[in-house]
Parts: structure tokens; C-alpha cells; sequence
């Protein structure tokens, strides 16, 4: 998200070449005995005659030598850009012409695109790789995306609350933590607390809105206007306690700027990674809120108006490979959307369960969903007047 990825109930996860067929041989002139067919060659898949393909991803969000590993076996040179949140896809797309053959949206975020009939249905003959999708996970974005036509997972985790346990201990002073992560950031009593080392909150209509209404006993998904006033009424009453909204997360956890933080689970890993490796104290950890976190499954999806269609199912396709998946959880501290992945992930990875969640964790997670077009201008609008403190 950024964000720049269930075995577990939900976790462990995912993901999938065409062939060219061969030109007919000419018969033999006279009749001779048959000699032995050779075995056939491996049919590579069918690639289109510019060998480019533009994609748009979220920042820290792939593994380090997929791109290049990606160029050197197919020849293809791949234009590389990233974006911060999915309403600046969402802009992109809609504008038309955005110029890209593989983007990565978020699968509830992903609804409204696809009802809009801003992508183009997958063509999973082209994807060999297929079969390593998990069945069980597929069928949870098929809520947003019916049989699983537009979207191939990339990786999933959940939004949550993170902290810098030091800092939050000594700005709490005496007071315990909370039973409910939440509370840290959407509760007055705790936040104004912690507005001494510092609140931040991901820069995300569709990230920290789900997650207001579900905290204030709302559906996360709601279409009912009154549902979002309520959220909107809460979050007014921490706002003088936040101090950043992020499109950053891990440069800014790790750089010190927040104490407590909305963030992506992933990033909050990578981010307590860094301030390890520069010799850090202080311990970053992503919490389980009883009150759940709110999955999120980040997926590949090709435009409308793509121009490289097959290269861009040659690079889903490569990515779908075991090892590639493997390398996600490995690197990046999301779980893999490749069941075949999970022997070749470290057992720290494996073991960590903000990554890889227990059962009873799991169970506490918000679902993946989407808003329609309908309410996509309350939702905007509510986050809109909490982030001016309006």
C-alpha cells in the first residue's frame, strides 16, 4: 500500500505461459520409414512485437530482482512507475489513456473499476501458472470481482495499528495499554497522549474510513450516509492528535516521525527492519487489534486500454511461480498468494504471526470489500472534512 501481501484460515495464498503452436512439416517426397518424433520443444508464450510493458505499482512493494529477472528471460524492458494510494489509480484510470499494461489495485477498491468496466478480463489460458492460486483465497475476491475475471492476487495483509513500543510506554505514562489496539488512535483519552511522540495515519480515504465505521459498531463497507457521519464525528475528536497523514509509512515510522500509526502490516515490518539494521533501539511492532484489522488483497489487473496485453500475461504469469512468491514473503514480509511458495519461506517469516496469523487473529479480521460509485463522494467527503478538522 506502500503498502508498498491466508495460510491460516486465510493465509497462505497464490498464483500462473501460452504456447505457439508449431508450424506443419512438409511430408517426405517418398515414402520412408518413420523416424522417432522428437520430444517438442517448450512452447514459450506468445509475446507482442514491442518488447515493453508499463506498469504501476505501490511504492517498497516488490521483491529486488523480479524486474530485471523478468527483462533478462524475456527480453522485455519494463517501464516501472508507483503510485501512493489507490484513489491516484483510480484518477489514472478513469482520466483514460493512462498508458499502463499491468496496475495493482486493491481488490475492494478494485469493484468500482471493475463495474466501470475499467480493465479488461484476464485470459487464464495465457497463465500456466495458474493452478498455484489457492482455491479458498480466490473465492474471497471473487466477492468483489465474480468467477475471478479482472484480478490476480500480488499479496494481501491487513491495515492496523503500529507502535513504537518505547515511546508509546513512556507517553502513556501509567496507563496500560489498551485491550483494543484501536483505542490508541481513535479513542481521546489515549490519542491526546500520544500526540506528545507523534499520531500517523496512512493518507487513505478507502484505508482509514472502513476501519472508522467498523470501529463505531458501523458495516466497514457501508452505503448508508448517516453510518459515515458517525465515523466522521469520531474522528473529529482525535484529529488535533494526529500529526501526519502518510503516503510514506515506512520512511516516516523509521525515521522517527509517529509513535502510533495506521499503517499496512507489511510496511510496519519493513520499517522495524530498518531501524534494526541502522542500529536502533527501539522495537516497531504491528498489533492485532481485538477489534481487528482490515484485510486488504492487493491484485494485479490489466487496463482497458493496455497496448502490451501479452507481455503483461507473461509478467503475471512469471510472477505466479513459486520461488517469485516465495520471494515476496521472504523480502517483504507479506504473505505469498502461491501455495506452492510456502516450503521456500524462512521459517522467521513463517513464524512471525503479524505475517502469517494464527487462527484466532484471522478470525478477527474485517473482511475484504468495496464501495460503490454511489458513495464514493461521502466517503471522500468524510475524510476530506476530518483531515481539514472540519
Amino acid at each position: 500500500m506502500k503498502k508498498h501481501v491466508l495460510v491460516i484460515a486465510m493465509s497462505a495464498i497464490l498464483l500462473a505461459s501460452c504456447g505457439k503452436k508449431e508450424e506443419p512439416v512438409a511430408a517426405p517426397a517418398a515414402p520412408v520409414a518413420a523416424a522417432p518424433a522428437a520430444p517438442a520443444a517448450p512452447a514459450g508464450p506468445v509475446l507482442d512485437d514491442e518488447k515493453i510493458l508499463n506498469v504501476y505499482n505501490w511504492p517498497d512493494y516488490i521483491t529486488e530482482t523480479l524486474v530485471a529477472d523478468f527483462e533478462k528471460e524475456f527480453g522485455i524492458k519494463v517501464n516501472y512507475d508507483t503510485f501512493e494510494n489507490n484513489e491516484a489509480l483510480h484518477a489514472k484510470l478513469v482520466a483514460g489513456n493512462s498508458g499502463y499494461d499491468i496496475v495493482i489495485p486493491t481488490a475492494g477498491f478494485a469493484k468500482k473499476q471493475i463495474d466501470g468496466g475499467l480493465y479488461q478480463p484476464i485470459d487464464k489460458t495465457k497463465l500456466t501458472n495458474y493452478a498455484n492460486l489457492d482455491t479458498d483465497f480466490m473465492s474471497k475476491i471473487a466477492g468483489v470481482d465474480p468467477e475471478n475475471k479482472h484480478l490476480v492476487p500480488w499479496a494481501w495483509g491487513f491495515t492496523t495499528v503500529g507502535i513504537n513500543k518505547q515511546k508509546v510506554e513512556k507517553a502513556l505514562g501509567g496507563m496500560p495499554m489498551p485491550e483494543n489496539a484501536w483505542d490508541l488512535v481513535f479513542k481521546p483519552e489515549y490519542s491526546s497522549k500520544l500526540k506528545s511522540c507523534g499520531i500517523a495515519y496512512l493518507d487513505s480515504p478507502s484505508e482509514i474510513l472502513p476501519v472508522a465505521l467498523h470501529y463505531v459498531g458501523k458495516p466497514p463497507y457501508s452505503e448508508n450516509p448517516e453510518d459515515f457521519k458517525l465515523a466522521g464525528e469520531m474522528l473529529k475528536k482525535v484529529r488535533k492528535d494526529v500529526r501526519l497523514f502518510s503516503s510514506t509509512m515506512i520512511d516516516d515510522i523509521a525515521g522517527g516521525k509517529a509513535c502510533a500509526f495506521v499503517g499496512w502490516s507489511g510496511d510496519i515490518n519493513i520499517a522495524a527492519g530498518r531501524v534494526k539494521e541502522t542500529g536502533g533501539k527501539d522495537e516497531i511492532v504491528p498489533l492485532l487489534p481485538t477489534g481487528g484489522g482490515l484485510v486488504f488483497i492487493d491484485t494485479m489487473a490489466i487496463p482497458k486500454d493496455a497496448k502490451h496485453v501479452n507481455n503483461a500475461h507473461a509478467f503475471i504469469d512469471f510472477y505466479l511461480r513459486a520461488a517469485n512468491g516465495a520471494a515476496m514473503a521472504n523480502e517483504l514480509n507479506y504473505p505469498t498468494g502461491n501455495k506452492a511458495a510456502l516450503a521456500d519461506i524462512k521459517d522467521e517469516v513463517k513464524n512471525n504471526k503479524t505475517i502469517f496469523l494464527g487462527a484466532e487473529d484471522t478470525a478477527r479480521l474485517i473482511p475484504t470489500g468495496g464501495y460503490s460509485n454511489d458513495i464514493a463522494g461521502t466517503l471522500n467527503e468524510t475524510y476530506n472534512a476530518f483531515k481539514r478538522g472540519k
